[in-house]
Formats: C-alpha cells, structure tokens, sequence
C-alpha cells in the first residue's frame, strides 16, 4: 500500500526518521507530508510509534485534476468498495494548493458524489445508509494533481490521549517532541523547561527518552476498519512495549502558575511518566540549575503575545531570563521557540542556529544556543 504521513511544516525530517525506523521504503517528500510503502501492518504500528506526524493515511490513487470533470472521474475510477462497506459512512474533507479547482467544498462535494456513484454501483443500491463505520475520506491537490486517501488516525496524532485540558496557549505535542529532539538529549544532562504550562515538552522528552510509544494509550480509527486485521493493532503495541528502556535522564518543568504546575503533573501521571519528571513552581527570572553543578539544557516555549503590550512584557521577560542564564548557568545549552522574532536580541544572546518551525498556523522561530561566550556584553 502506499501511505502518507503528513506533519507540520518542517518536521519532515523527523517523520521520514520514523518511517525509515519502521523499515518502511521512503517515496516522496513535499511539505508537510512524506509518502512511504508499507503493508497493513505498517499502518497499525506508523500509528502506535509516529512521535512526529499528524496522521497516517492510505492513499488509494493520485491522478491529474485540472477539472471538476477530471476529478469526478478519476475519484470514481478508484476501488473504494475494497475499503468501504456498504453501510460505511464516508464523510470528505481536503486542501487544494496552486491548483486551478481552489474551492474546496466544491471539490469535496465532487468527491463525494463520485464516491457514492461507485459504491452504489457495486452495491445495488439507489442510496447508501452511511449508518456503520466512519471511514475519513481525504484529498489533496497540488499542481492540478488529485491524491485520494483514506485517513487511518481518526484524531491527529499530537493527540496522545494525555493532555485533557490545557494552558491558553499549548504547544502540540508533536512539535515539543520534535523541540526536544532537535536538543541531542543525553542521559548525563539533565533537562528543563522553566516555562512548563501543561507540560508538555517535558512529558514528550520523558516519552522520548525512555522509548515509550506515543501512541499506545490511545485509539485509532483504523482499529474499527475491516480490512485492516485486528492483530496488527495488537502486535504493533506489543512491539512498541518491547522497544521501551529506562533512561538516565533527569527532567524537571517549573512555572510561576501553581495551576500550570498542578496541570502538568496531572498529565504526567496520564502519560505514564510521573516518576520521571519532577514540577515545581519556580520564576523563570530567577532561574538556577535544579541540580546545583549540573550539566544541562533548556528547551522551552516562553510566553509571548502579538498585542503591543503583550509583547512588550514578554520581551522584558526574555531579558529577566537571559540575565539569569548568564548569572547561574552560562554553560548550558538553550532551546527556545518563540513567534517574536526579536527574541534573541532581549534575551542577550547570539543564536548559533534558528529553524523555522510552525505551532499549527503560527509561524515561529526556533532559537538554538549551544556554543558558549556567545552573550551580548550589556
């Protein structure tokens, strides 16, 4: 089968790693979405074990679509009664990019109709129930060019089923695991992030540290599908379980909000990891080392606003931060995503690398501090 997973922009490097992890075979790149080989066991355990894409979906025929008539045709030409059972409810939902058809809900009612003309014909009925299994149909056209896919994930898979509620402004989990990635953790250093909100990051490097699949506590729609066997879902759990060490790594999150901390905690015991990461309420602008002469980096997501005022606090935040980072820690590395692209610049510090990344839509910067003597003299 030919599958796709998609991710946010500019973590496909980390979505292929994974693929290539399964032992799958690598297709296509293109933004926010890598395309891979793989039999139906691979999408039971691409589910279970992504910790960087939003969804794994199958990918039934990819043809040109430069008209409604094209389109109708080639979604109608695709063998959907081998996925779809007569009583399946098959909603649509799609993205159109550069493409000459740009208006998506008249290609989704296109897809629809051609969908429902070929199951209809297969079935013999004047009209399908779309009372059983939900089966997500996806599209997506770039460049005139139409790929059909069924969607196996049901909820995204930055969904791990352990973040119930959350701060105002959370990061998604795929892209904290990715942040926390990009920081080369290492056992003998410990990590922290002194702006822990739900704590997120800091649950997604003990995931990441000890192995534990982030899929194993939750569902997922291909699990209801009835070709896909019931064992592989199974089997993919047990295999990801096998896969799991204990780490040597200590964690620590810490905020000024009591409620944050509270929070946090509260999703480290969903996610499993509540013995391995340790939350307190500390000012991040009086930061030290939990560990007094520790080796240690910093990945975190500050505060920050687009209003002018909540700009402004959160740059004068920045600089209380960096000052504390020269004071007590000067040595260790930082990590640090922000949209205020200034944020170098108030922190004090010359980044040695900056990666555009996107939380959702929001475009962000990923500060990357690991070289030392690199603080502005003030």
């Amino acid at each position: 089968m030919e599958l796709v997973a998609t991710s946010l922009f500019g973590l496909e490097k980390f979505v292929a790693e994974d693929i290539d992890a399964l032992g799958c075979r690598r297709l296509q790149t293109i933004d926010g979405r890598v395309l891979f080989e793989g039999d139906a066991s691979a999408v039971a355990r691409a589910n279970v074990s992504f910790r960087y894409a939003e969804r794994v979906l199958i990918r039934l025929g990819v043809f040109r679509a430069d008209s409604f008539d094209a389109l109708f045709e080639g979604t109608k030409a695709l063998p959907w009664e081998s996925f779809i059972g007569r009583d399946g409810a098959f909603p649509v939902k799609g993205h159109t990019v550069k493409s000459g058809l740009a208006s998506v809900p008249d290609c989704q009612r296109i897809v629809k109709k051609a969908v429902a003309d070929r199951l209809a014909s297969v079935y013999g009925l004047s009209r399908l129930p779309e009372t059983g299994i939900k089966y997500q149909i996806a599209f997506f056209l770039l460049n005139d060019e139409a790929s059909l896919m069924i969607d196996t994930s049901g909820a995204p898979l930055h969904k791990r089923g352990y973040r119930l509620e959350s701060n105002a402004a959370p990061i998604r989990e795929t892209l904290a695991a990715a942040m926390v990635r990009m920081a080369r953790p290492r056992d003998d250093v410990i990590l922290v992030d002194p702006f822990c909100g739900s704590g997120t990051i800091a649950v997604e490097a003990a995931l990441l540290a000890d192995g534990i699949a982030p899929g194993l506590r939750r569902p997922f729609a291909g699990e209801s599908f009835s070709f896909l066997p019931a064992k592989i879902w199974s089997d993919a759990r047990e295999e990801a379980k096998s896969r799991q060490r204990k780490s040597g790594m200590h964690i620590y999150g810490a905020d000024i909000d009591p409620a944050c901390v509270e929070l946090s905690i509260a999703n480290a015991y969903r996610a499993g990891v509540a013995s391995r990461v340790t939350f307190e309420c500390r000012d991040a602008r009086a930061f030290s080392s939990p560990e007094p002469g520790a080796r240690g980096t910093i990945v975190t997501n500050p505060p920050y606003g687009e209003r002018l005022g909540d700009l402004a606090s959160s740059r004068e935040l920045a600089a209380a931060f960096g000052r504390a980072i020269r004071e007590n820690v000067p040595a260790w590395q930082i990590y640090v995503m922000s949209a205020d692209e200034s944020f170098a610049r108030f922190f004090g510090r010359t980044p040695d690398k900056v990666r555009k990344l996107y939380n959702g839509m929001l475009r962000c910067s990923y500060f990357q501090f690991f070289k030392q003597s690199q603080f502005v003299k003030k």
